[in-house]
């Protein structure tokens, strides 16, 4: 297996120097830091890559603060008041993307964030602040399995926003994990899951970065982004 030293030559090679990693590389929030995120927060988050899920990114940013009107700036405890037949009104405001699957999954996910400490023992922010990052793909399973359309990518990106460390099984990286025979099953199965945590583990504990650092350092070094090009 390649070693963390091998990849970061690489990626400096691909990128055009150390200096240029460093600067495109971000880190996490602390769990003092994650600690202070916010109920409504989260739960605005969720909503955002749900209705990013499938569907042009920056027409859900553009059209977000019409969300942020229509859903109160999710307020969790003032949306769970909400009766069924406003959410229904509320899902034809043509201030927002209107999908109703989508915009049933509000109050539902409201519902996880609120009632987390009564059936957990544990605030929601507390419980992502301190959840460990070498057993990151668990917190995964819990957002999908207690969520509502929170399973792939899509509650794993919404941590990431938010500054969860974590890393994210995106295209490149699942090139990469593939090409190194590192996962050969589907993607967002328990074993390539698995696999990949465990990749990620042993890039950490040779390196001390972050697993939002590894896993760009990983996107970097497979696919087309050399230098010159723009990666996102």
């Amino acid at each position: 297996m390649e070693s963390y030293q091998q990849l970061y030559q690489r990626v400096v090679e691909r990128k055009g120097g150390e200096q240029v990693v460093e600067g495109l590389l971000s880190k996490p929030l602390n769990t003092k830091q994650l600690k202070r995120v916010s109920a409504d927060q989260w739960l605005e988050e969720f909503t955002r890559k749900i209705f990013q899920s499938g569907f042009y990114w920056q027409v859900i940013d553009n059209k977000w603060p019409g969300f942020r009107e229509v859903f109160w700036d999710f307020n969790v405890a003032r949306l769970l008041q909400m009766p069924a037949e406003m959410l229904e009104q509320k899902a034809t405001d043509e201030r927002i993307v209107r999908n109703f699957n989508k915009v049933k999954t509000i109050p539902l996910n409201a519902a996880m964030i609120h009632f987390h400490q009564q059936d957990h023992g544990q605030g929601f922010s507390d419980f992502i602040a301190d959840h460990p990052p070498e057993r990151i793909i668990e917190l995964w399973a819990h957002l999908k399995k207690h969520g509502a359309r929170l399973g792939g990518n899509t509650g794993v990106y919404a941590l990431r926003m938010l500054g969860k460390d974590t890393f994210i099984l995106s295209r490149d990286v699942e090139a990469h994990l593939r090409g190194h025979g590192i996962i050969d099953t589907g993607i967002q199965s328990q074993k390539a899951q698995r696999d990949a945590q465990n990749f990620f583990n042993d890039l950490q504990q040779q390196s001390g970065r972050s697993l939002q650092e590894l896993s760009q350092l990983v996107a970097f070094s497979a696919g087309d982004n050399h230098a010159g090009l723009d990666v996102k």
